[in-house]
This record gives structure tokens, C-alpha cells and sequence, in this order.
């Protein structure tokens, strides 16, 4: 199979939404020095899954993603992932595919569905010696950015603990009720965000 074209995305000044803190980089200058957030690969697929290890096995005793599953779906649609890089190094990521029904499934878990006009965020995680900077928002605010430039992409769907909640309310997303999908005794909430009444603004602001 050819592999797709990936695009680089390249570090823009972008504008949070409010009540999103920037880190103290950002408060000095826009660009981080040797910043880069681009759509990741299969070849990235062993570092995303060492930050994905340590963030949630600690945790909850399991990972979002298997490893064959980061390569399943870096194979399949790169363009629905995100990475951000510093200095080479993988710092923080996002990994999305597309789902073509209205609710999130127990198969929306390993699934790609390419008629879909759906992007489900499988995973976000950023690397333990990054985190409490607010790179899981900016990350967040530029994956959504990102998708609204796809001209299939429609929303984006997510699941998350209750506690997550508010974080993500604050970047559009909306609480739909519980989600069908449980992991051993885990529940969670998921959560709807439209893109395109959405996307005009988000261009303007990444």
C-alpha cells in the first residue's frame, strides 16, 4: 500500500481560549526555539507508546493503545495523529481515527473506519518530564486546528474519566451522555465537538 503524504505542520502563532494559562515560553515568544508539531509516522510509534506506557500504566494498569495498534493506526491515517517535537524529541502526542457512527462503540477502540467523517481521539499524553507546562492544551487546540483544514472530518468524539470533563469542555467539547465503552470496570463520558461551525475561528486563532 503507498504510503500517504504527510503533511508538516509548522509552529505558527496561536491564540488559546480563555482559561487556557500559556506556559512562561509562550509568554515571551509564540515559536518555541527548535519546536516542531507534525503528524506522526509508524516509525514514531515506539516513542509514542513509551510516553503512552508511563502516563497510563501508572494509572489505570492498562494502555488507550496497544503498540501494534499505534502502528496500526500511524499506518493507516498519519493524518489524524499529531506530534509535538522538541529538539527532535517527542514531547507530547495525539492519535485519532475516523468513525462513521453516531456513539462510540466497544470496535471504535481498534477500528478506522475511512468513510467516517468522524475523528475519535484514541489517546493524548505528554512525556512526565513535560508535563504541568499546559503543552496538553496547546497540543489539544492545535490537533483541532488541524482537523478543521480536512474537508471530511465533521466533529471529533472522545471518551474520558469524569474528572476530565471540564478540561475538555473548555476547547468546545460537549458531554453526550455516558459512553457505551467500558475498559474492565472503568466508565466514562463522552464528549462531541463540532468542527464546522467551529472551524473558520479555529483557523484564525492557530
Amino acid at each position: 500500500m503507498p504510503m500517504q503524504s504527510i503533511p508538516c505542520l509548522t509552529p505558527v502563532a496561536l491564540r488559546l481560549p480563555p482559561g487556557v494559562p500559556e506556559p512562561p515560553s509562550c509568554q515571551r515568544r509564540h515559536t518555541l526555539p527548535a519546536s516542531e508539531f507534525r503528524c506522526l509516522t509508524p516509525q514514531d510509534a515506539a516513542s509514542v507508546f513509551e510516553i503512552e506506557r508511563e502516563a497510563f500504566i501508572s494509572v489505570s494498569g492498562d494502555c488507550p493503545l496497544r503498540l501494534h495498534q499505534i502502528q496500526h493506526f500511524l499506518t493507516l491515517c498519519p493524518e489524524l495523529s499529531l506530534g509535538w517535537f522538541q529538539e527532535g524529541r517527542l514531547v507530547a502526542f495525539i492519535i485519532g481515527s475516523l468513525w462513521d457512527e453516531e456513539r462510540l462503540t466497544q470496535e471504535s477502540l481498534t477500528l478506522h473506519r475511512p468513510g467516517g467523517h468522524t475523528a475519535h481521539l484514541h489517546v493524548l499524553a505528554v512525556h512526565h518530564t513535560f508535563r504541568r507546562q499546559g503543552k496538553g492544551s496547546i497540543l489539544l487546540w492545535r490537533y483541532l486546528c488541524h482537523l478543521g483544514s480536512l474537508p471530511t472530518v465533521r466533529r471529533a468524539v472522545l471518551m474520558c474519566e469524569d474528572p476530565l470533563v471540564p478540561f475538555y469542555e473548555r476547547f468546545g467539547f460537549r458531554p453526550v451522555g455516558p459512553c457505551a465503552v467500558t475498559v474492565d470496570l472503568l466508565t466514562f463520558t463522552e464528549l462531541q465537538c463540532s468542527l464546522q461551525g467551529q472551524a473558520a475561528s479555529r483557523r484564525n486563532s492557530c
